[in-house]
């Protein structure tokens, strides 16, 4: 399992620094180059200046919201180029934000808390999915 995802850029946000590392150190494992933001605008800039492939984002954060930082990502995808993946976690319940998040998006949601190895299952699965581009053009 260790090295199982070398080449891989994966993105954190959170707000909550302990849940930025303990999410960080058990991913870490596996291999991938973590970089991290706190608050929506630099999970933007982020998201600008390392193109990573999936982007595991707190859906409250402060300065930009999850869901305007999903649809920053949207918008600014060229077309063509393939978007990160996004996995969307959050504390609140409701699953009206469920809706909207797929509705805009999202490739996966997990409720906090949550169990690390249900992160990893669930970065492990959204990565070996075939992107949009990919699956398009084995159609």
């Amino acid at each position: 399992m260790a090295g199982e995802l070398e080449g891989v850029t994966i993105l954190l946000v959170d707000d909550d620094r302990d849940i930025l590392a303990a999410m960080g150190a058990a991913l870490s494992e596996l291999g991938p180059t973590i970089i991290t933001a706190t608050d929506g605008n630099s999970a933007v800039t982020q998201v600008q200046s390392n193109s990573p492939d999936l982007v595991v984002l707190d859906q409250m954060l402060p300065k930009r919201s999850g869901f305007l930082v999903m649809e920053h990502i949207k918008r600014s995808t060229p077309p063509g180029q393939e978007r990160p993946k996004v996995l969307m976690i959050t504390g609140n319940p409701g699953s009206r934000h469920k809706i909207y998040a797929k509705s805009i998006g999202v490739d996966l949601y997990l409720n906090k808390p949550f169990r690390m190895e249900k992160l990893l299952d669930s970065v492990q699965k959204l990565l070996a999915e075939p992107s949009e581009s990919e699956s398009e053009s084995e159609e």
